[in-house]
């Protein structure tokens, strides 16, 4: 067993080596652990317990420190900022003729409506989401008050 384990830990090192998503480095770390269980003589029982007591130990005590990592490299661009926001349409959006500018907070953008429709200049329009170097936009909904 002891090279059952050895090529396991080189297998789940190389799988997380390509693909850089924290995916097997707990199974490597366990594997690691049923080595040392399988090089002290330990029956292959107990091996695959190990290997499975430490992988799920491993996971659930470093999961939630790692992920916080990874979350916190990425970083907002001012892009990110104009979801949500409205905007002012500077160029009528038209889809089919490829054309359309909004104005957010003094910046033109290239602009296409979320739903193909056409959208006159002047409207107050809502950004969506951003495609690229474009905004994808709605019509504002009008607040109505009673």
């Amino acid at each position: 067993m002891v090279w059952v384990w050895a090529a396991l830990m080189v297998v789940f090192i190389i799988i997380e080596a390509v693909t850089v998503q924290l995916l097997t480095i707990w199974f490597a770390v366990g594997s690691v652990a049923a080595l040392v269980a399988s090089l002290l003589g330990a029956t292959t029982i107990w091996q695959c317990v190990i290997f499975i007591v430490v992988s799920l130990l491993v996971l659930v005590l470093t999961r939630p420190y790692v992920k916080k990592m990874i979350e916190s490299r990425t970083e907002p661009t001012n892009a990110d900022r104009c979801i949500g926001k409205e905007a002012i349409v500077c160029e009528k959006i038209d889809n089919r003729a490829g054309q359309g500018q909004v104005k957010i907070a003094g910046i033109t953008w290239t602009a296409r409506s979320e739903d193909d429709s056409v959208i006159e200049i002047d409207e107050v329009v809502k950004v969506e989401k951003i495609d690229g170097v474009k905004v994808i936009v709605s019509k504002a909904k009008k607040e109505t008050t009673v």
